[in-house]
């Protein structure tokens, strides 16, 4: 039995408990009167004066008059009001009669009993009182229970909810793979937890806080993970969004408590992931701030770096918008470290996938290097959730390892989605996507320094009716205007494609004209690219707390300068397409075989498009019957 159903019971027994009271109350005081409820006193003398008494017995002491009719040998009893008057009444008259018929006398006995009558009529009341005293007792109780579990839960609101790493997988540096320097920063908390006295003799401190930023899935949490496990020290866990209550004040009586807590079990580790949800800046955004938000902030600004030192004490928090937090956080004597965790490098990759590997059966054509190669961009997450996809595809495949085609299948699948292969598509919309993904790849190729083509595909997958994947070959740190022109010219290359091929456009390449157009603005407004309006960062490139860009953004050029960006903007997006235009035209022969070969075949892999591109391909085009046979038409994503 649950505890649930144990405090449902216990609220019914007291209900319950009032009609069993009752009824044995009622039951008793009906079966205390023994004798025929329906005679009366006159009624029993006029029994004697008739001459139907056989026999009878008195009890003196109780008033029980036991008697017998003539003709019957059934006993009855009542109950006599009084034994004195009962005597005065019938006594005289039974010696009379016996006098006068001494062949039929009337049999009667006098039983002097002990007297136990106020007894008996007092004990229903007793019994009242004793189970009324019961129920109340009970009653009470559990009332005063019930205020006790209130209290304890407003208490309890302003306890924090820490999360402690008492039990669990240990994670250490070993588990922390493309993070080199960050593991190295940290080695010195690490180092100061298990020995405090080789920096307290050179009089160095220690950083009191340390502030992990950087994208989502770069491994922060994990970072801090392993400093608690190198150190062996406590290490309490919280959310910046475990703070915050509906009820006034209850977010800084949770900082308070939490560093409270770290302080008994001093050397210990603080760390608050996603700080930004209670560590905004404060008095920003539309209206002021948030006056319960501001309040827990300014108790962990206190608490941080306030009159009373919290030696041995470290603070470690994650988040991805170190842009939003306040400015107070961020000074020396609170995070006075801020280590940024970014996207790992061609080697940091490779190093994480040998970790996520460890516990894999990988087949002999796998090369992690070459998955490290081709997967730019990915963060530690990522990688993990590539190898665990190719996992899940070979075992649903029922092969023993896993091999560099599901690697290669699950790289796509990360990047564009799950294909789709049951959805209806009509012959015209496939030779429409056919074409369209036909112009983004032939731009692609015949671009120089664009990355090379890895796959195209007209089978739907994600929210897209078909992609075109390159993948990068290297790590670029810096983007060159000239690369950024050409990155537009094959953006615009599906919409140049339907234009030339079919005289009209479709909703395909809306997704792909919204991002032409962001990256052709910001490289006028932000990156300072254009020729007519010179090196200016056009806006401030800051965007208030709490409201969206488009409200918050400091407009800091005239209505002049914007109808000049206006212009720039599209000069530059009409200059690339009518470089990505000259390009097919240039091409069409290559543009209508690829969409011929995607129409019979669906997909090319990167290996089969550099070669039907130099025409050293062999194939058939031998036209794919449509998914669901039977449908005349379906729509276009």
């Amino acid at each position: 039995m649950n505890n649930d159903k144990r405090k449902r019971i216990g609220s019914v027994l007291p209900l319950l408990l009032v009609p069993v009271l009752l009824i044995t109350v009622i039951t008793f005081f009906m079966n205390s009167n023994n004798g025929e409820k329906e005679l009366t006193y006159f009624d029993i003398v006029s029994l004697y004066r008739e001459d139907k008494i056989a026999s009878y017995e008195l009890n003196l002491s109780s008033g029980v008059l036991t008697y017998t009719l003539r003709g019957e040998k059934t006993e009855r009893k009542y109950n006599v009001p009084s034994v004195t008057l009962f005597y005065q009444d019938v006594h005289d008259y039974v010696m009379q009669y016996n006098e006068a018929h001494p062949d039929s006398p009337v049999l009667y006995n006098y039983k002097a009993g002990s007297s136990n009558s106020w007894l008996l009529s007092m004990l229903p009341i007793l019994i009242s009182i004793v189970l009324l005293g019961v129920l109340m007792f009970v009653m009470t109780r559990r009332m005063n229970q019930s205020i006790m579990s209130e209290s304890n839960r407003t208490i309890s609101f302003g306890k924090a909810r820490i999360r402690k790493n008492e039990g669990g997988k240990k994670v250490t540096f070993a588990d922390v793979a493309g993070a080199d320097e960050e593991k190295e920063e940290l080695s010195e908390i690490v180092e100061f937890l298990k020995d405090p006295s080789k920096y307290n003799a050179l009089g160095a401190r220690i950083p009191k806080g340390v502030l992990l930023v950087g994208p989502p899935g770069t491994g922060k949490t994990l970072l801090a993970k392993a400093v608690a496990g190198e150190a062996n020290a406590p290490f309490l866990s919280i959310s910046g969004s475990d703070f915050l209550e509906m009820y006034v004040g209850v977010g800084a009586s949770r900082v308070r408590d939490l560093f409270a807590q770290a302080k008994k079990s001093a050397p210990s580790i603080i760390f608050i992931d996603e700080i930004d949800a209670v560590g905004r800046h404060r008095g920003a955004g539309m209206g002021g701030g948030h006056d319960e938000r501001e309040q827990t902030l300014n108790q962990m600004l206190v608490e941080m770096d306030g009159f009373v030192e919290n030696e041995g004490v470290i603070v470690i928090a994650a988040t991805n918008r170190p842009d939003i937090l306040d400015p107070a956080l961020l000074r020396p004597g609170r995070f006075d470290r801020q280590i940024t965790v970014g996207y790992p490098d061609i080697k940091g990759r490779e190093e994480i996938l040998k970790v996520h590997a460890r516990n894999k059966s990988l087949a002999p054509d796998v090369n992690l290097l070459d998955i490290a190669r081709s997967t730019v961009g990915f963060t530690g997450a990522d990688l993990e959730n590539l190898l665990n996809e190719a996992a899940l595809l070979s075992a649903r495949r029922g092969l023993k390892a896993i091999t560099k085609s599901e690697i290669e299948e699950a790289t796509v699948k990360v990047v564009v989605g799950t294909e789709k292969r049951s959805h209806k598509i009509s012959e015209k919309d496939k030779r429409i996507t056919a074409y369209h993904e036909a112009g983004h790849a032939i731009a692609t190729h015949f671009l120089e320094g664009q990355d090379p083509v890895h796959q195209v595909s007209i089978v739907p997958r994600g929210m897209a009716g078909g992609f075109t994947m390159s993948l990068p070959l290297e790590d670029k740190t810096h983007i060159a205007k000239s690369h950024m022109e050409d990155d537009l010219v094959t953006l615009l290359g599906g919409r140049v494609a339907e234009k030339l091929v079919f005289d009209d456009i479709t909703t395909g390449a809306s997704n792909d004209i919204e991002r032409a157009s962001d990256m052709a603005r910001k490289m006028v407004t932000k990156y300072g690219m254009s020729d007519n309006l010179g090196p200016i960062t056009f806006g401030s490139g800051h965007d208030e707390v709490f409201l969206g860009k488009d409200y918050g953004t400091v407009r800091n050029y005239s209505e002049e300068i914007a109808k000049d960006i206006d212009i720039e903007v599209k000069d530059i997006i009409t200059k690339a397409y009518q470089r990505c235009e000259n390009l097919l035209i240039e091409h069409r022969d290559k543009l209508d075989e690829l969409a011929e070969y995607l129409i019979a075949h669906e997909k090319i892999d990167g290996e089969d498009f550099a070669k039907l591109m130099d025409g050293t391909l062999e194939y058939t085009n031998e036209i794919v019957s449509e998914r669901n046979p039977g449908t005349e038409e379906a729509d276009h994503a």
